[in-house]
C-alpha cells in the first residue's frame, strides 16, 4: 500500500481507553479526517481517503472544510467537548494551505487540546525542486515552511522516507492521549512520499489501545496538602479545566459541600459548579466576578485544580494580596503544579486527588464565619448581574443584556461558544452555568475567528454523543447524560465573524444545525474600550470610512456592511432581530425559535445590533497592559498615572 493509505488505515483503528470511577469508556481516538487539497496532498492522503470511503466507508470518514484554519479549530472543538479522548485528523496541501494550520496548531496547543495535523510537504527526493509553492533557503536547503509548526505544536515530525512513518505516526498518538504531553501534533508529509509504496507490517494495522493516564497523589505531597489546608483561615479553590478533563466536577463538589471551602473558576473551568451553588463564587481575575476578586485578595492559601494560572485568572498578580498566602497547586502537569512559588504541588489527576483529600479531610471545615462572607458576596454579584441583563438602553442594547436575553433563552445543557472580543470576558463574569458541559469559551488563545468552527466541532461532537451522525459508531457518550443532542450556541461580534465565517458553508453542506449570534457594533468593543482607558482613545477600533484629509477611520461615517445579508449569502436562516423598545424579548424569542428548528436544518444566524461602548459590570480587578510613562497626549499621561499605582500592587510570586 502507499504511505498515505497506511496512515488512513493506522489512524481508523487506534482507539482512546479511559478509566473513571470503575466505568471504562473506549471511542475512536481520530473518529474522521477534515481535508482540503491540492498538489500536495490530492494523489496522497486525499487518494487514500477516497479509497477507504469507497471500500471501508465506517473507517475514516472524510468531512470538507472551507479553510485550514478553521478545519483545525473544528478538530479542537471536538476535543474540548470530548474531554480530550478524541479529536480529529487535519489534512492540508503544500504552501498557504499548510501553514493557514499554523495558526490553529498555536491554539490547540495553548489550550492543551488534541488536533492531529498532516501538512503536505515538499519532494523529498528534491527531484522537480523548487516545486510550486515551496520555500527556499539558501542557508538551510533542508527546512521547509512547515518547520514554522514546530514551536507550536507538543510532537513534530516529518517523514521524509517511508520507513519513517511508523515511529512518527505511534509518536503521534502517544502525545495526543497523554493529559500531560496533548497538545497540536504535526506530521508532516513530502508529496512524494505520501504516494510511495510501503511493506506495512501487520501488526501496525491491527487495532491498539492508548489509555489515558490517571495518576494517583503521592502520600506524602497528599499529607503536606491536608496539613496546609487544616492550617488555613480562609482557604478558597480556583477550579480550571483540568476539572472537566479529569472528569472531576461531582468530586469537585462533594469536596467543597464536605469542608465548606469555596470555590472560583477560571475560563476554562466555567461549569465546574452551578453558578447558583452556595460555594459558588464566579469566575475569578480580569474578567471575574467581584464576589470572587474580593474573597480571594484576603485569602490565605490559594488550592488551584487543574489550572495553569494564566495571566487573567491572577489578575496580572494583584489578586492575592494576602501577606502570607500560599498554594496548593492540584494538577496532572508538573508544569502546572510548582506555579505561583506553590508551597505543595500536588502532581495527580484532579478527580483522584479531590477523592483522597475529601477522604483525608473527614470532619474539618472552614472556620465560622466563611459563610457567611461567600453569600454576602454572592449577593451583590447577582444583583449587579441581574441590574446589567435588565438595564435598558436606548436606541441600541447593551451587549450586557443581550448575554442576558441569551441566557435565559437557552437551556441548561445547550452549549456556548464564543472565543474573543469584549463577549468572552463578560461571558466569564455574568453567563450562569448548570451544566458542565454547558460553556466552552476559548480564551487561552482567544482567537478571533474560532467560533464558529470551533463550534461546528462542538456541534459534532454533541451529535455524536447523542448517538447521531456518521461519528456515533466511533464516538461514545461523554459522561454527560443528555436525553437529546445539545443545541450549541455560539455567540460572535462582527470584528470576529468577519475573520472568519467561511464555515456557515460547511454546516450548510451538512445540514448541522448551529445557532449563531451574531452582534454587530460596528468596531472592536474590547480593544476599544482597552484603548480608551490606556489613553490612546480607541484608536483604529471603528468601522468607519477614511477620512482622506485626516486620514483616520475614527470620525467619518459608519460603513454600510451588512452582515445578515451575507449569512444569507452563503445560505444560513437568518432571523433578524429589529430594533425598537422590545427589541430584548424580540432576541429571546428569535433564539427559542432557531433552537425550535429540526436537527439537521442547517445552520441558523440570529442578528442583532449593540451599542458600541456600553460596559459589562466591573471585576474590581486589573490588567497589565504597559502604558508609556513618555507621551504628548494628555489622556495617556493620566492613564499611565493610573497603570503606575495599579503596579504597585503586584506580587512577586515565583514561578
Amino acid at each position: 500500500m502507499s504511505v498515505a493509505q497506511a496512515v488512513v488505515e493506522f489512524l481508523g483503528n487506534q482507539w482512546t481507553v479511559d478509566t473513571i470511577d470503575g466505568v471504562r469508556t473506549e471511542v475512536r481516538t481520530v473518529p474522521g479526517t477534515f481535508g482540503i487539497f491540492g498538489h500536495g496532498n490530492v494523489a496522497g492522503v486525499g487518494q487514500a481517503l477516497k479509497q477507504a470511503q469507497v471500500h471501508a466507508p465506517g473507517l475514516m470518514p472524510y468531512y470538507q472544510g472551507r479553510n485550514e484554519q478553521g478545519m483545525v479549530h473544528q478538530a479542537v472543538g471536538y476535543a474540548r467537548h470530548s474531554r480530550r479522548r478524541q479529536t480529529y485528523a487535519v489534512t492540508a496541501s503544500i504552501g498557504p494551505g499548510s501553514s493557514n494550520m499554523v495558526t490553529g496548531a498555536a491554539l490547540a496547543t495553548t489550550n492543551r487540546l488534541p488536533a492531529l495535523l498532516l501538512p503536505s510537504d515538499v519532494f523529498a527526493t528534491r527531484v522537480p525542486d523548487p516545486v510550486l509553492q515551496q520555500l527556499e533557503r539558501p542557508d538551510a536547503y533542508d527546512v521547509t515552511v512547515n518547520d514554522v509548526f514546530r514551536p507550536v505544536s507538543r510532537y513534530f515530525d516529518r517523514v521524509w522516507r517511508p520507513e519513517q512513518t511508523f515511529s512518527a505516526l505511534l509518536n503521534a498518538m502517544r502525545v495526543l492521549t497523554d493529559p500531560v504531553e496533548t497538545g497540536a501534533v504535526t506530521i508532516a508529509l513530502p508529496q512524494d512520499v505520501q504516494a510511495e509504496r510501503i511493506e506495512v507490517p501487520e501488526e501496525f494495522l491491527t487495532p491498539r489501545q492508548w489509555r489515558i493516564r490517571r495518576p494517583e497523589p503521592e502520600a506524602e505531597e497528599l499529607r503536606e496538602a491536608v496539613q496546609a489546608i487544616r492550617g488555613a483561615q480562609r482557604p478558597v479553590i480556583i477550579a480550571g479545566g483540568g476539572v472537566h478533563y479529569a472528569f472531576a466536577h461531582d468530586k469537585l463538589r462533594t469536596f467543597a459541600e464536605a469542608t465548606g471551602i469555596p470555590v472560583a473558576y477560571t475560563q476554562a473551568g466555567v461549569g465546574v459548579l452551578d453558578w447558583d451553588h452556595e460555594l459558588c463564587l464566579g469566575a475569578v481575575g480580569s474578567t471575574g466576578s467581584t464576589a470572587s476578586n474580593a474573597y480571594v485578595a484576603e485569602a490565605d492559601l490559594i488550592i488551584g485544580i487543574g489550572t495553569r494560572y494564566e495571566d487573567f485568572t491572577t489578575a496580572s498578580r494583584t489578586a492575592f494580596q494576602h501577606p502570607g498566602v500560599t498554594f496548593v497547586n492540584i494538577n496532572v502537569a508538573s508544569f502546572d503544579a510548582f506555579k505561583m512559588s506553590a508551597s505543595v504541588p500536588l502532581v495527580a489527576d484532579a478527580g483522584k486527588a479531590l477523592v483522597a483529600l475529601t477522604q483525608a479531610l473527614e470532619g474539618w471545615r472552614v472556620p465560622e464565619g466563611i459563610a457567611e462572607i461567600v453569600a454576602r458576596e454572592k449577593v451583590r454579584w447577582d444583583g449587579i448581574v441581574d441590574q446589567a441583563f435588565t438595564t435598558r438602553l436606548q436606541p441600541l442594547p447593551a451587549q450586557n443584556e443581550i448575554i442576558g436575553a441569551v441566557n435565559a433563552a437557552m437551556d441548561d445543557q445547550d452549549v456556548l461558544i464564543c472565543a474573543a472580543g469584549s463577549l468572552p470576558g463578560d461571558l466569564h463574569k455574568m453567563w450562569r452555568v448548570k451544566d458542565p458541559w454547558g460553556y466552552h469559551v476559548e480564551y487561552a488563545y482567544s482567537c478571533m475567528g474560532y467560533e464558529i468552527a470551533g463550534g461546528l466541532g462542538i456541534k459534532r461532537a454533541a451529535l455524536a454523543e447523542a448517538g447521531i451522525g456518521p461519528d456515533a459508531a466511533a464516538a461514545n457518550a461523554t459522561g454527560a447524560g443528555v436525553s437529546r443532542p445539545r443545541d450549541v450556541v455560539v455567540m460572535v461580534g462582527d470584528g470576529s465573524y468577519l475573520m472568519m465565517h467561511t464555515e456557515l458553508v460547511t454546516a450548510v453542506a451538512e445540514g448541522l444545525k448551529l445557532i449563531t449570534v451574531l452582534i454587530q457594533n460596528h468596531g472592536y468593543a474590547s480593544i476599544g474600550a482597552l484603548s480608551e482607558s490606556l489613553g490612546s482613545q480607541r484608536f483604529g477600533t471603528k468601522y468607519r470610512y477614511l477620512d482622506q484629509e485626516a486620514h483616520t477611520f475614527d470620525d467619518a461615517e459608519t460603513l454600510p456592511i451588512d452582515l445578515a445579508t451575507n449569512a444569507e449569502s452563503l445560505g444560513a436562516h437568518v432571523i433578524r432581530v429589529e430594533q425598537g423598545p422590545d427589541v430584548i424579548d424580540r432576541l429571546g424569542q428569535a433564539v427559542a425559535e432557531a433552537k425550535a428548528r429540526p436537527e439537521g436544518s442547517g445552520p441558523v444566524v440570529v442578528y442583532v445590533e449593540s451599542d458600541l461602548y456600553a460596559d459589562a459590570p466591573s471585576s474590581e480587578s486589573w490588567w497589565d497592559v504597559p502604558v508609556t510613562p513618555v507621551s504628548e497626549l494628555e489622556s495617556t499621561q493620566e492613564a499611565y498615572r493610573t497603570y503606575a499605582e495599579h503596579k504597585a500592587r503586584q506580587r512577586p510570586h515565583v514561578g
